[in-house]
């Protein structure tokens, strides 16, 4: 099985899509932001990436991949000073270590068939408290299923973001919501959940329009994947796209 945490051949493009400052470079100064990113338990994970014949991919890798190469950009971006995945899966818990992010244990009470986003918000908020608890005046939840993401233009909607009090970029549908952030003594009050970008708007926060397409593309299906590869993926997603399409071609011929 192929390990999305360790691939060495793959370790030059990484640095390449992922090139950032480095954490106690003289740009850390310019590091406003810390960003929570909740991520569901893989075995729950991507439940709508459907393949037929079933097994030409694995749901749960595939969300793993999504939310490690997420982070990754995450880190590496120039505004970002931290970033904190609220997590109750063990296993993404110490990949996301591995990569530098801090882990908020999800603790939610909420059952998991909690109508609505109810879990997913009240992570985020979880996921507030510890970075507002360890002095973060910025704050912004970012969603975990952002495969094609750059560091790049995540600083430029961060850089935009901080000039509001409250805001969110819409994602790609313009329905949901990829990011939300808040800045100094402003809660983020999320409202993740089905049409979450209005939701969003009518609690006043401001929509950012800055043309960042990897932050707003989220990928749910495999239609969506197939799409989201012409921005190009991150590494471990890559990884699997690859093997998912060489198995595809393998079927057609039988």
């Amino acid at each position: 099985m192929m390990s999305l945490m360790h691939d060495t051949e793959r370790d030059s493009t990484a640095s390449a899509r992922y090139a950032g400052n480095a954490p106690g470079d003289p740009a850390d100064a310019a590091r406003l932001w810390s960003l929570v990113i909740p991520v569901k338990a893989t075995q729950r994970a991507k439940t709508r990436v459907v393949t037929e014949p079933e097994g030409l991919i694995d749901n749960a890798a595939l969300a793993a991949a999504f939310a490690y190469d997420t982070v990754e950009a995450a880190l590496s971006s120039e505004q970002v000073q931290a970033v904190y995945v609220v997590t109750e899966d063990l296993q993404i818990a110490a990949g996301v270590r591995e990569l530098g992010a801090i882990v908020v244990v999800e603790q939610s009470k909420l059952p998991i068939e909690s109508p609505g986003f109810a879990r997913l918000n009240d992570a985020i908020h979880s996921g507030e408290l510890a970075a507002r608890d360890a002095g973060a005046k910025y704050v912004a939840a970012l969603t975990a299923d952002l495969p094609t993401l750059t560091p790049a233009e995540l600083s430029a909607v961060l850089v935009d973001a901080a000039r509001f009090a409250r805001s969110y970029v819409a994602d790609s549908s313009r329905i949901g919501t990829s990011l939300l952030a808040a800045g100094p003594e402003t809660a983020l009050d999320p409202q993740f959940g089905y049409d979450s970008a209005a939701a969003h708007a009518a609690t006043g926060a401001v929509s950012i329009d800055v043309s960042a397409p990897t932050v707003r593309t989220d990928v749910d299906t495999l239609d969506e994947l197939s799409e989201a590869a012409d921005l190009g993926l991150g590494p471990r997603t890559a990884a699997l796209f690859a093997e998912y399409e060489q198995r595809a071609a393998n079927e057609s011929t039988r």
